[in-house]
Order: C-alpha cells, then sequence, then structure tokens
C-alpha cells in the first residue's frame, strides 16, 4: 500500500502485509534516519501493535508525526481489507 502522509516532512509511506505482519515498510522524504529507524523497528510486528505504540505521537509542535501517519495508514489498510 502507498499511503500520501499530511502534516510531516515524509512525503508518503509505502508497506506490505502478509499475514497481519508489516514488511518493506519505506518512508519518502523526511529525517532519513528517524524514518529509516522506526521502518525497522516496525518490520514483522503485527499491525495492531504497531498502531497501538505509534498512534498519536507528535513531531514538536505538529499534531502528528511519521510514527503516528504510519498508523493511520494502517487504520487506513485495516479499513480497506476489512473481511478480505
Amino acid at each position: 500500500m502507498n499511503f500520501k502522509t499530511q502534516g510531516v516532512c515524509s512525503r508518503e509511506i509505502s508497506f506490505e502485509v502478509e499475514n497481519n505482519k508489516l514488511k518493506n515498510v519505506r518512508f519518502v522524504g523526511g529525517c532519513s534516519g528517524n524514518t529509516q529507524g522506526v521502518a525497522r523497528l516496525v518490520e514483522g510486528m503485527d499491525i495492531d501493535e504497531v498502531i497501538a505504540r505509534t498512534e498519536g505521537i507528535n513531531c514538536g509542535f505538529r499534531p502528528t508525526s511519521c510514527p503516528d501517519q504510519l498508523a493511520r495508514a494502517l487504520k487506513q489498510y485495516k479499513e480497506e481489507h476489512k473481511g478480505a
């Protein structure tokens, strides 16, 4: 899935889900070291666990962050694949 981010430095997050586990997470743009770190930390995790750990994280004065955007992307993924 490709997710267009809003309100953060990264422009897009791409990822795959297999057996409810997150794979091949990649951020386009943003703080390279931070986004690579987040991507590696969540690799192989259950998507519900990733949502629980990253949802609501702010970046400075912004009401969202790259990890929060990942949570939003995963929630959208779950909504689109409900019952699949």
